[in-house]
């Protein structure tokens, strides 16, 4: 209705109706269009430039025609703001600031046109507009901004979810196809010459290897979203999990762990605590495996240090290994392990022992608890 009372006045007034109408159509037209119909090149900043240069135009050439006589309706007006929102809101940078600075300015010169009718009213006119459009690039520059903080955070918790699930197929996948490379390279060997003994190797393998699809399948769930039951919705990884650990990963062989456990350490400490602490063991334990095969004693202890807990792996070897290389990692355990380690507030300390073997510490501060 505002947009036909605009071309109505400005045929009462004696003027060719077609150069507002062309503005109000353009303008119409760019506010409109079904987004699915929309062609790829009709882009905000054109949809937003346009109408304003046209305008500014018009303005232009109605004061050579009427002399300063010209009306200007809500119609126009209305559609420029809507259109300065769209600018500053949706076009990309800089385009913002240009086509945002267009918009404005066709706002702020549509009294103009009627400066002999207005008289001294024109500043008041303009002044308003001014008004107008600082409120609605106001508003659109808020609402830009919050549009940003929302695709950082987005992009922050995707982030997340990646690196999470990147250390969940590490530290748990990784550390039982490691082990099923192990033992089968230990049934190869033991193919030829002890074929009676090859029963526990081949049984190990096949935990492992339900063990990985058991991972899998809960790294999977997460990714979808999926509720599994309260068995597949259980925390992973505990202090009541190492000793598990410790004896899965012993197995047939040469290799001994060995679990010195304090009897001050508690099963009530905080998850995350002890989710942490599960996660360190069990890549310690996978790095021997992957870098220390010729290891015979390998010591796991968890003990209260003060107000913290203390965990550590040690091992004998001398890094020998028959694993390939590509299954030998590329170090990004550790530092996701660091990483892990560093967010609960505790240090973690890798590297050789005096004399033989590699140890792997990690020390928790845990408060009160």
């Amino acid at each position: 209705m505002a947009c036909v009372a605009d071309v109505l006045n400005t045929s009462a007034a004696g003027l060719s109706p077609w150069p507002i109408a062309v503005v109000l159509l353009l303008g119409l037209g760019a506010l409109l269009w079904p987004i699915e119909r929309r062609p790829r090149w009709f882009t905000p900043q054109l949809r937003t430039a346009v109408p304003a240069l046209v305008s500014l135009a018009c303005t232009a050439a109605l004061l050579v025609v009427s002399g300063g006589e010209a009306l200007f309706g809500p119609g126009e007006t209305t559609i420029l703001l809507c259109l300065l929102f769209l600018a500053v809101r949706h076009c990309p940078h800089p385009w913002a600031l240009i086509c945002g600075v267009l918009d404005g300015a066709a706002v702020l010169a549509l009294p103009v046109r009627s400066y002999q009718m207005l008289e001294g009213l024109v500043p008041v006119y303009v002044a308003l507009g001014v008004v107008l459009v600082g409120l609605i690039a106001g508003l659109a520059g808020y609402l830009r901004t919050l549009d940003y903080r929302r695709a950082v955070a987005v992009g922050e918790t995707r982030r997340s979810e990646r690196l999470a699930i990147a250390a969940d197929l590490h530290d748990f996948v990784a550390h039982h196809v490691t082990g099923i490379l192990v033992q089968t390279q230990m049934a190869r060997m033991m193919a030829a010459d002890r074929p009676d003994e090859l029963d526990p190797v081949l049984a190990g393998i096949e935990r492992a290897a339900t063990e990985a699809l058991a991972s899998m399948r809960r790294t999977v769930g997460v990714l979808r979203d999926t509720d599994d039951g309260p068995g597949d919705r259980r925390p992973v990884g505990d202090l009541a999990a190492i000793g598990e650990l410790t004896r899965r990963f012993a197995g047939p062989g040469a290799q001994r762990v060995n679990l010195h456990r304090d009897t001050a350490v508690s099963d009530d400490l905080p998850h995350e605590v002890q989710a942490a602490a599960f996660r360190v063991v069990q890549e310690a334990l996978t790095n021997v495996r992957r870098h220390a095969g010729d290891a015979t004693e390998i010591a796991v202890g968890l003990r209260r240090d003060g107000d913290g807990l203390e965990v550590s792996v040690v091992d004998d070897g001398r890094g020998g290994s028959r694993l390939p290389d590509a299954a030998r990692g590329g170090g990004f355990g550790l530092v996701g392990l660091k990483e892990r380690v560093t967010a609960l507030g505790g240090e973690l300390h890798a590297g050789p022992r005096d004399g033989d073997g590699w140890e792997v510490r990690a020390a928790f501060p845990l408060g009160k608890a």
